[in-house]
């Protein structure tokens, strides 16, 4: 189902990112062409090496450096993809994307996403408080509303040592969200 498919996997900071790992191996093995993005919180939690040798191409971490051409890659890169994924989606993430900020990588990349052709799914991975938030709630409700597919949170064990809504859905489920997103599912 992904073969040749031209994925974009986002990563926020927060300790979640381990399981994007996991996910990035999936599509890799499924065929698909994976570009991993990461903020800068991101590389604090799991490092651009690991994504690097997952996906077998360059991670992006900066806007400001070229990797593949001297066209502005968040332009090329959004053009160019077949879907995105955001996964951990953190709280500073959603409010970013629900603002229209583009102050990282991969706010910067999706704000140039056509999402009436190319459909994103968002991760959101923060403790329980943080996505019972009212700010938190109402980032969601814009982002559904400007076209933003999701998965998850889910309930479950948290690193704050809680337990509660906003734990990342597992990387399986978020492979069989994009699958889902791609057949139009």
């Amino acid at each position: 189902m992904l073969e040749g498919k031209r994925v974009l996997v986002g990563v926020t900071g927060g300790i979640a990112a381990y399981k994007t790992a996991m996910l990035v191996s999936r599509l890799a093995q499924s065929g698909a062409e994976v570009t991993v993005v990461m903020t800068p919180a991101a590389t604090r939690f799991i490092t651009p090496l690991t994504f690097q040798a997952l996906a077998g191409r360059a991670v992006y971490t900066t806007p400001w450096e070229h990797i593949e051409s001297q066209d502005p890659q968040h332009v090329s890169l959004a053009e160019s993809i077949d879907v995105a994924a955001v996964a951990p989606c953190s709280m500073d993430c959603l409010a970013r994307l629900a603002l229209g900020r583009a102050s990282d990588v991969v706010s910067l990349i999706l704000s140039a996403v056509d999402r009436s052709k190319t459909p994103v799914l968002l991760a959101p991975a923060m403790n329980a408080t943080m996505w019972a938030q009212p700010s938190t709630q109402r980032n969601v409700a814009v982002l559904r509303e400007d076209g933003y597919g999701f998965v998850g949170p889910g309930d479950g064990w948290q690193a704050c040592r809680r337990v509660g809504p906003g734990r990342m859905s597992e990387p399986e489920e978020i492979f069989e969200a994009l699958v889902g997103l791609i057949s139009g599912a």
